[in-house]
Protein backbone atom coordinates (compact mmCIF):
# COMPACT_ATOMS: atom_id res chain seq x y z
CA UNK A 1 0.00 0.00 0.00
CA UNK A 2 1.14 3.23 -0.85
CA UNK A 3 2.25 5.64 1.96
CA UNK A 4 -0.50 8.78 2.43
CA UNK A 5 2.28 11.13 1.71
CA UNK A 6 3.55 9.67 -1.28
CA UNK A 7 0.86 11.03 -3.59
CA UNK A 8 0.77 14.56 -2.23
CA UNK A 9 4.20 14.62 -2.32
CA UNK A 10 3.74 13.80 -6.27
CA UNK A 11 1.48 16.43 -6.91
CA UNK A 12 3.21 19.34 -5.67
CA UNK A 13 6.20 17.91 -7.34
CA UNK A 14 4.71 17.99 -11.02
CA UNK A 15 3.37 21.08 -10.27
CA UNK A 16 6.21 22.40 -9.09
CA UNK A 17 7.52 21.42 -12.54
CA UNK A 18 5.31 22.58 -14.46
CA UNK A 19 5.25 26.31 -12.70
CA UNK A 20 9.32 26.39 -13.37
CA UNK A 21 7.78 26.00 -17.22
CA UNK A 22 5.17 28.48 -17.19
CA UNK A 23 2.37 26.30 -17.11
CA UNK A 24 0.30 27.36 -14.19
CA UNK A 25 1.20 24.76 -11.73
CA UNK A 26 -0.85 26.72 -9.14
CA UNK A 27 -4.16 26.68 -10.51
CA UNK A 28 -3.20 22.92 -11.04
CA UNK A 29 -2.12 22.42 -7.59
CA UNK A 30 -5.68 24.00 -6.51
CA UNK A 31 -7.72 21.39 -8.51
CA UNK A 32 -5.63 18.77 -7.09
CA UNK A 33 -6.31 20.11 -3.73
CA UNK A 34 -10.05 20.74 -4.14
CA UNK A 35 -10.72 17.54 -6.22
CA UNK A 36 -8.84 14.76 -5.29
CA UNK A 37 -7.47 15.93 -1.88
CA UNK A 38 -10.89 17.05 -0.97
CA UNK A 39 -10.02 19.92 0.59
CA UNK A 40 -12.09 22.64 1.40
CA UNK A 41 -11.30 25.69 -1.35
CA UNK A 42 -10.65 28.39 1.55
CA UNK A 43 -7.88 25.91 2.68
CA UNK A 44 -6.87 25.26 -1.08
CA UNK A 45 -6.02 28.44 -1.89
CA UNK A 46 -3.78 29.25 1.42
CA UNK A 47 -1.69 26.38 0.74
CA UNK A 48 -1.32 27.39 -2.58
CA UNK A 49 -0.47 31.08 -1.58
CA UNK A 50 2.36 29.24 0.82
CA UNK A 51 3.33 27.19 -2.42
CA UNK A 52 4.01 29.64 -4.08
CA UNK A 53 6.49 31.09 -2.13
CA UNK A 54 9.41 28.43 -2.70
CA UNK A 55 8.50 27.56 -6.33
CA UNK A 56 9.23 31.38 -6.66
CA UNK A 57 12.45 31.43 -4.93
CA UNK A 58 13.57 28.10 -6.87
CA UNK A 59 12.54 29.53 -10.21
CA UNK A 60 14.26 33.17 -8.86
CA UNK A 61 18.25 32.03 -10.15
CA UNK A 62 17.05 30.66 -13.11
CA UNK A 63 15.66 33.59 -14.91
CA UNK A 64 18.66 35.95 -13.03
CA UNK A 65 21.03 34.00 -15.08
CA UNK A 66 19.05 34.06 -18.17
CA UNK A 67 18.71 37.63 -17.71
CA UNK A 68 14.74 37.82 -17.77
CA UNK A 69 14.62 39.96 -14.58
CA UNK A 70 13.71 43.67 -14.68
CA UNK A 71 15.04 44.87 -11.77
CA UNK A 72 13.44 48.41 -12.00
CA UNK A 73 10.16 46.58 -11.54
CA UNK A 74 10.69 43.79 -8.97
CA UNK A 75 9.78 46.09 -5.97
CA UNK A 76 6.78 47.87 -7.22
CA UNK A 77 5.70 43.97 -8.44
CA UNK A 78 6.44 42.57 -5.32
CA UNK A 79 4.78 44.81 -3.55
CA UNK A 80 1.46 44.80 -5.64
CA UNK A 81 1.30 41.02 -5.44
CA UNK A 82 1.62 41.52 -1.77
CA UNK A 83 -1.42 43.62 -1.71
CA UNK A 84 -3.10 41.76 -4.06
CA UNK A 85 -2.74 38.25 -2.44
CA UNK A 86 -4.00 39.96 0.86
CA UNK A 87 -6.88 41.65 -0.91
CA UNK A 88 -8.14 38.34 -2.53
CA UNK A 89 -7.68 36.29 0.05
CA UNK A 90 -9.37 38.66 2.53
CA UNK A 91 -12.55 38.68 0.14
CA UNK A 92 -12.41 35.05 -0.54
CA UNK A 93 -12.80 34.40 2.96
CA UNK A 94 -16.10 36.30 2.56
CA UNK A 95 -17.31 34.35 0.42
CA UNK A 96 -19.12 30.88 0.48
CA UNK A 97 -17.14 27.44 -0.82
CA UNK A 98 -19.67 27.20 -3.58
CA UNK A 99 -19.44 30.98 -4.90
CA UNK A 100 -15.95 30.68 -4.65
CA UNK A 101 -15.59 27.22 -6.51
CA UNK A 102 -17.43 28.98 -9.51
CA UNK A 103 -15.47 31.63 -9.65
CA UNK A 104 -12.20 29.75 -9.93
CA UNK A 105 -13.99 27.53 -12.78
CA UNK A 106 -14.78 30.59 -14.21
CA UNK A 107 -11.51 31.70 -13.83
CA UNK A 108 -9.89 28.54 -15.15
CA UNK A 109 -12.43 28.32 -18.53
CA UNK A 110 -11.30 32.36 -19.41
CA UNK A 111 -7.65 31.07 -19.18
CA UNK A 112 -7.91 28.22 -20.43
CA UNK A 113 -9.96 29.81 -23.51
CA UNK A 114 -7.92 32.54 -23.82
CA UNK A 115 -4.58 30.90 -24.56
CA UNK A 116 -6.36 27.98 -27.34
CA UNK A 117 -7.40 31.17 -28.71
CA UNK A 118 -3.93 33.44 -28.70
CA UNK A 119 -2.35 34.63 -31.66
CA UNK A 120 1.58 33.85 -31.30
CA UNK A 121 3.24 37.51 -31.66
CA UNK A 122 5.40 36.04 -34.46
CA UNK A 123 2.44 34.90 -36.52
CA UNK A 124 0.47 38.32 -36.17
CA UNK A 125 3.85 39.86 -37.78
CA UNK A 126 3.53 37.31 -40.38
CA UNK A 127 -0.16 38.29 -41.33
CA UNK A 128 -0.04 41.95 -40.94
CA UNK A 129 3.27 41.32 -43.53
CA UNK A 130 1.16 39.15 -45.94
CA UNK A 131 -2.19 41.53 -45.65
CA UNK A 132 -0.59 44.78 -45.58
Amino acid sequence: MMAAWLIPLLAGTLTGVLSAFGIGGGSLLLIYLTAFAALDQHQAQGINLLYFLPAAAAALPSHRKNGLLEKRVILPAVLAGLAAAGLAAWVSNGLETGLLRKLFGLFLLYVGLSQLFRKDPQEKQKTKETTG
